[in-house]
Order: structure tokens, then C-alpha cells, then sequence
């Protein structure tokens, strides 16, 4: 009988210690490869395409580019990775954040290590896992009711309300077309928008285009 193929993880912490130390447990299960460890979101942006990991576990706070920023931009180039945030934070300003990033789960770094283990096998069959008490955080909404969009979607709203084209965004931030085309239909419904025109006026509104020398 063929042993499955072990589910590859890849650990980004720029705390030594603790990723040496997640390394050596995740070693110890004969279903999981560590394919590597790197210490901040740039260098996991610049290697996951070489590594191929199935599950990236990453740190929020990291110098270069912190955890949040790097999910948005490591599943718009590689849509299939799931990512599991590793924290020290448990609020749920932090998870519901992660989640609406693209986030598969969200886990504390002084839980045991079967959590770890459970959350790897679980985001592998296409759930989310949350750290306890942490199911109520899943997108919370803002004071006007909106679910609030994240960074990576405010830059694109950005674009779009200066009046790019889907094909001017993606060139101007190195994505493709179609991951402009769903961070626009995400936006949209996430602010309740039907039109270009609605996003350009809610920018306005809302001082996305103050400082860039956009006026209407």
C-alpha cells in the first residue's frame, strides 16, 4: 500500500526560536514536509513559487511586508495555498482581518502542538479553523454596516477610482486581470456597490483620493 504524499508546510516567523521549534514538532508527523523556514513576508512572496508548499504557516507582525499584506499577495499569485496565521493576538479585530485577507485559519502560538496539527489537517480538506472563541470574528461590520474592505483591496479601489481600466490596475501592480476582476466584484459586495461610478463617489466620499492629486 503507497503512503500518501505528505502535506508540504512552509513556516514564516522572523523569530528564530519559535520556528525552529513549530519545525521540529511538524517533523515528527510522518505526513508533513517542512519545505522550509523564512524569517518575513518578502521572502515568502520571492520563495513560495519554488518551495510549493499545500500550507504556509505565517506570523502577523514581520519586518519588509507583515503577515496581512503577504497573504493578499502570495494567494493572488498562488490561489491554492492555504495560509494559517500564526499569533500572539487572539482579539477579534486581528482574526477577522486575517480572514478577510484570504486567511484559511488563525491560530495562537502557545497552543499545543496537536492544535497546530489539527489546524494544517483541517485547512488541507478545504475548512477554515479558527482558534477557539474565535468563530463569532468572522467578518465583522463596520459602523455603517458594511464589512470593511482590507489593504490590498483599498489600493485597488484606489486605482479604479482614478478611472484605471481592470488591464491598467493589473499592470500597474503586477497581477493579472482576473485578480483585479475579483477584488472588484469583492469590493462591490462587500460596500454594497453596483457601479464604477458608486466605487469612484465612495472614494471620494470616503477620502481614498486625498494626497493623490485626483480631483473631480
Amino acid at each position: 500500500m503507497t503512503q500518501p504524499t505528505p502535506t508540504k508546510v512552509l513556516i514564516v516567523d522572523d523569530h528564530p526560536m519559535v520556528a525552529a521549534g513549530i519545525q521540529s514538532i511538524l517533523e515528527t508527523y510522518d505526513d508533513i514536509s517542512v519545505v522550509g523556514c523564512l524569517s518575513n513576508g518578502k521572502e515568502a512572496i520571492d520563495k513560495t513559487g519554488e518551495l510549493d508548499p499545500d500550507v504556509i504557516l505565517l506570523d502577523l507582525n514581520m519586518p519588509k511586508i507583515d503577515g496581512l499584506a503577504a497573504t493578499e499577495i502570495l494567494l493572488e499569485k498562488h490561489p491554492d495555498i492555504r495560509i494559517l496565521i500564526l499569533s500572539m493576538h487572539d482579539t477579534p479585530e486581528y482574526i477577522s482581518t486575517a480572514l478577510s485577507a484570504g486567511a484559511k485559519g488563525y491560530i495562537l502560538k502557545d497552543v499545543p502542538t496537536e492544535e497546530i496539527k489539527a489546524a494544517i489537517d483541517t485547512v488541507m480538506t478545504g475548512a477554515q479553523y479558527l482558534c477557539p472563541g474565535a468563530s463569532s470574528s468572522i467578518e465583522p461590520k463596520t459602523a455603517d454596516g458594511r464589512i470593511p474592505l482590507t489593504s490590498r483591496e483599498q489600493t485597488i479601489l484606489l486605482e479604479l477610482a482614478q478611472g484605471r481600466s481592470n488591464k491598467e490596475v493589473a499592470l500597474v501592480l503586477d497581477i493579472s486581470v482576473r485578480t483585479v476582476e475579483t477584488h472588484r466584484k469583492n469590493i462591490k459586495r462587500k460596500l454594497g456597490i453596483s457601479s464604477t461610478a458608486g466605487l469612484t463617489r465612495y472614494a471620494l466620499e470616503h477620502g481614498v483620493l486625498q494626497g493623490t492629486g485626483v480631483h473631480f
